[in-house]
């Protein structure tokens, strides 16, 4: 293990052991409650008030941001607590999901009026652990603390509402009230974690250690220890994996996760079954089948990546065997060949390319300059790139630039090629409006 990958990696590290101590301990509460996905609902609700802020352009990691993250979990955590009947008819679960469900189209609808909308999504869902701070670590960490001394001073009355809810109401406990404090106090986590994490890491680190222990042992101790040995295990090999293989990180340690709870779950089922042989050839009969299964769509994403070839070379020639009406002065603004290999191998200054650019009357041509001007100066070739979106003639170049344009905007605006730029209004609105942003 080299010293620079100690440098990169070890704020990460930190981070996560910071997550793995509360979050294991939050999660055995959330899997006895049966609300496997309030962690999920909470952590939407908290990004979509960092969504508000970012908005009317606050940052999302600032303290406005943080303030409108934790308002919107205070909120979510009092439809929780009031959702909770002694004798229910609609499990709380399908209220969670229909809060998170409701949080997610609101963040979608909101994010679509912000600039770089994509990017704040995208960020959300998988954080940014690697570049976290040894201050923005510590205040997680006291933060974390303030928590969990609040909930070992009243381990009581939590425990006993999550075990056996029923007792609790025997006794007279207000449980609105305590449903509403372990919803804040979990929020409050929540908010903290999903601005260096994101939603789908908070998520893993939370359940998956909870899914381990419980199986494994009913001692809260001990469940608790086997959650942060596991956490601490898991962080570290997944952040290894995401360095070595240049992966993001945050996925690379969810991924991580539901590995070792696979092999967990597999490893508990031979050790308790009454033959261990059978065991074994029931999961050896499931791998088959699972790589039978990949071999599959393997066969099918190649059957069908040969077909879109095909018709994409059969569209290409049909349309390059149009032909064209040139007048004699078109004629003579034609490329010549040494001009176009000069252009394939980027010889030509961009300058010179957005001359031949607006003389060009060729489409295909036309496309072929403006994807070497974006090459070499992706300004100048994002705005070719989609005025070839605003009046090109020819679905198949239309495609090709907006191909182009995503791969650096990661989105595609709603634009649709196979329709006619007329009936893409909206999406070309939008397109100018991120280059503008953009450059």
């Amino acid at each position: 293990m080299s010293l620079e990958m100690i440098e990169i990696m070890l704020p990460a590290f930190a981070e996560c052991l910071v997550l793995v101590g509360i979050h294991s301990y939050l999660g055995i509460h959330v899997i006895q409650r049966k609300v496997i996905f309030v962690d999920l609902a909470l952590a939407q609700i908290a990004a979509l008030g960092s969504t508000f802020a970012f908005l009317f352009g606050i940052d999302p990691y600032s303290t406005g941001g943080y303030w409108f993250s934790l308002g919107f979990t205070v909120l979510g955590a009092a439809i929780f607590s009031l959702s909770r009947i002694r004798h229910e008819k609609i499990p709380q679960e399908a209220v969670i999901g229909l809060v998170y469900a409701l949080a997610a189209a609101l963040a979608i609808l909101v994010i679509d009026k912000a600039p770089h909308g994509a990017e704040h999504i995208k960020e959300i869902m998988t954080g940014n652990i690697l570049w976290v701070s040894w201050g923005e670590i510590f205040t997680a960490a006291a933060v974390y603390a303030v928590v969990g001394l609040f909930h070992f001073y009243y381990r009581d009355k939590f425990i006993l509402i999550s075990r056996d809810p029923e007792l609790a109401y025997q006794k007279g406990l207000n449980i609105r009230l305590w449903d509403f404090l372990f919803y804040v106090s979990f929020g409050i986590v929540i908010t903290h974690s999903v601005s260096t994490a994101g939603v789908l890491l908070v998520f893993v680190f939370l359940v998956v250690p909870a899914i381990a222990t419980i199986m494994i042992t009913e001692k809260l101790w001990l469940q608790l220890v086997l959650g942060w040995s596991m956490g601490t295990f898991v962080s570290m090999l997944g952040l290894y994996i995401s360095y070595v293989a240049d992966l993001p990180s945050g996925p690379t340690v969810v991924a991580t996760y539901g590995l070792v709870l696979l092999l967990t779950t597999l490893g508990l089922y031979v050790l308790r079954s009454a033959n261990k042989v059978i065991a074994l050839r029931n999961i050896g009969l499931g791998l088959a089948v699972f790589l039978l299964a990949i071999f599959c769509f393997w066969i099918m994403g190649k059957e069908f990546q040969h077909l879109d070839h095909t018709i994409d070379k059969m569209s290409h020639s049909a349309h390059s065997s149009e032909q064209f009406h040139l007048d004699q002065k078109e004629h003579e603004l034609m490329l010549s060949d040494i001009q176009l290999n000069e252009i394939v191998k980027g010889d030509i200054r961009v300058d010179s390319l957005m001359k031949l650019y607006s003389q060009m009357k060729n489409p295909f041509q036309k496309f072929d300059i403006a994807k070497q001007i974006f090459n070499q100066d992706q300004k100048l070739g994002s705005q070719k790139l989609i005025e070839i979106l605003e009046v090109g003639e020819i679905p198949f170049l239309r495609q090709k630039a907006l191909d182009i344009l995503v791969s650096l905007s990661g989105t595609t605006f709603q634009y649709d090629a196979l329709k006619e730029p007329s009936h893409n209004r909206p999406a070309l609105k939008k397109w100018h409006q991120w280059w503008k942003n953009q450059f």
